[in-house]
């Protein structure tokens, strides 16, 4: 993703190509702000543990986590360099607070280092999962949690959207741009078409593509 974007190409018709050959298929092959959830951190961390008991070196999947845990720091910076370097004063609302839709799993959750990075950087936070907000609560404590989408729009500078729920999908785009104070939109999850964003009025972006794809 983070080549596609340096070259201009899309990460999605990228993981297209990748996915082609049926010995790795596309089903995995989305990119967004770093995986999580109780599964997949934790087997990849035991099965580092075990090798390093037997005194085997596992680069690959010890770059995997490395590369996982700077994936999710950055996130805040991709957020920051979308409202022009500073987030000091900054009001910024977060939809989607669990690993993925349909849980209410905070496990390894890309959103706790995103919010602390924007937090860190000096904004203000506001949150709405459709489950996960109790769960979040004791993790992310300090920001604000809201009753939908909308009311955590409202006067926000940029909207991040850091988990593909169902209900981010349609949202109306006119209401959003209404309510907000910066019609700013980072999409983690690419659920948007850029030129549909463009259109609707937003400043917009998204991982792995080009803001004018």
């Amino acid at each position: 993703a983070d080549l596609s974007e340096k070259v201009g190409a899309n990460v999605q018709e990228v993981a297209r190509g990748i996915g082609l050959d049926n010995r790795i298929g596309t089903k995995f092959l989305h990119a967004g702000p770093g995986f999580g959830g109780s599964c997949f951190p934790k087997d990849t961390k035991a099965l580092i543990k075990i090798a390093q008991d037997y005194d085997v070196n596992l680069r690959i999947v010890e770059s995997v986590l490395a590369v996982n845990e700077n994936r999710k720091r950055a996130m805040a910076r991709k957020v920051s360099q979308a409202l022009g370097g500073s987030l000091r004063g900054k009001t910024i609302a977060v939809l989607g607070l669990t690993f993925k839709p349909d849980t209410d799993d905070m496990r390894d959750a890309p959103s706790i280092p995103l919010v602390t990075g924007l937090l860190d950087m000096g904004a203000k936070v506001k949150a709405f999962d459709p489950v996960g907000m109790e769960q979040a609560k004791s993790e992310l404590p300090s920001i604000t949690y809201c009753e939908d989408a909308y009311s955590c729009a409202q006067g926000a500078d940029a909207i991040v959207i850091v988990t593909e729920w169902v209900q981010f999908r349609a949202l109306d785009l006119d209401r959003l741009r209404a309510i907000m104070a910066q019609p700013v939109v980072v999409d983690l999850r690419n659920i948007y078409p850029p030129e549909e964003m463009a259109a609707a009025g937003f400043a917009y972006e998204s991982v792995g593509r080009s803001s004018e794809a």
